[in-house]
C-alpha cells in the first residue's frame, strides 16, 4: 500500500463502509487516526484497524465497547507479526473455561484495501461550507449521462434492481461452525 493519508470520506470509500459508521468508530475510539486541526487523517494502519473492526462488527455483531478493547491489540499484533496470514483472537468470559477463537484474514483484508485504494481519488476535497461554482450544471450533466447509459430500462426493472440490492444488504453474515 502506498504511503497515503486519507480524509474520512475517502477512507470510507476505500473501506467500502458508510462514512457515518467510520465516524462512529472514530468517536468511540475504536480506530484512532491522526488528527490535523479539525480533520482526521487515516494512514495504512488506521485503515487496516478500521477494516478489521468493520469485519468483526459486520460478521459477528461485536459491540463497539468490545471493539475498542480488541482493535488496538489487533493492530499491535499485526505490526509485530506482519508476515502472518491471519490473526487469531481468543476470548473467554470471566469465570468460564470456554474459549472462543476468531480468525481474522489480515493478508486478505490488506490486499482488499490495496485493490480499493483508487476509489479515494473519486472523492475530491471540497472547501467547507459552500458549494463550488457550476455544481448544478455538473450535476445535471451527470444525470443526463446516467439517463443515456440506462437507455430503454423500464421503471419496473429499476425497482427490481433496487429491491434486490437492498435485500442483499440486509442478509445475515455467514457464520460457520467447524
Amino acid at each position: 500500500m502506498a504511503q497515503t493519508e486519507l480524509k474520512l470520506k475517502q477512507a470510507s470509500a476505500v473501506l467500502g463502509m458508510p462514512p457515518k459508521d467510520l465516524q462512529n468508530l472514530v468517536q468511540f475510539r475504536v480506530v484512532r487516526p491522526k488528527r490535523r486541526g479539525i480533520e482526521y487523517r487515516f494512514d495504512q494502519n488506521a485503515l487496516l484497524e478500521a477494516k478489521v473492526a468493520w469485519y468483526l462488527k459486520r460478521s459477528l455483531g461485536v459491540s463497539t465497547a468490545y471493539l475498542s478493547r480488541i482493535v488496538p491489540k489487533v493492530s499491535k499484533a499485526q505490526v509485530e507479526n506482519a508476515a502472518k496470514v491471519e490473526l487469531v483472537i481468543s476470548s473467554r468470559m470471566p469465570g468460564s473455561s470456554v474459549v472462543i477463537q476468531v480468525k481474522v484474514p489480515v493478508r486478505k483484508l490488506r490486499r482488499e484495501l490495496n485493490e480499493q485504494m483508487p476509489l479515494a481519488g473519486l472523492y475530491r476535497d471540497l472547501p467547507r461550507g459552500r458549494r463550488r461554482p457550476g455544481w448544478k450544471a455538473e450535476f445535471l450533466e451527470a444525470v443526463r449521462q446516467a439517463a443515456a447509459d440506462l437507455g430503454q430500462v423500464s421503471e419496473d426493472q429499476i425497482k427490481q434492481t433496487v429491491r434486490a440490492y437492498r435485500d442483499e444488504r440486509r442478509c445475515e453474515p455467514e457464520i460457520t461452525i467447524a
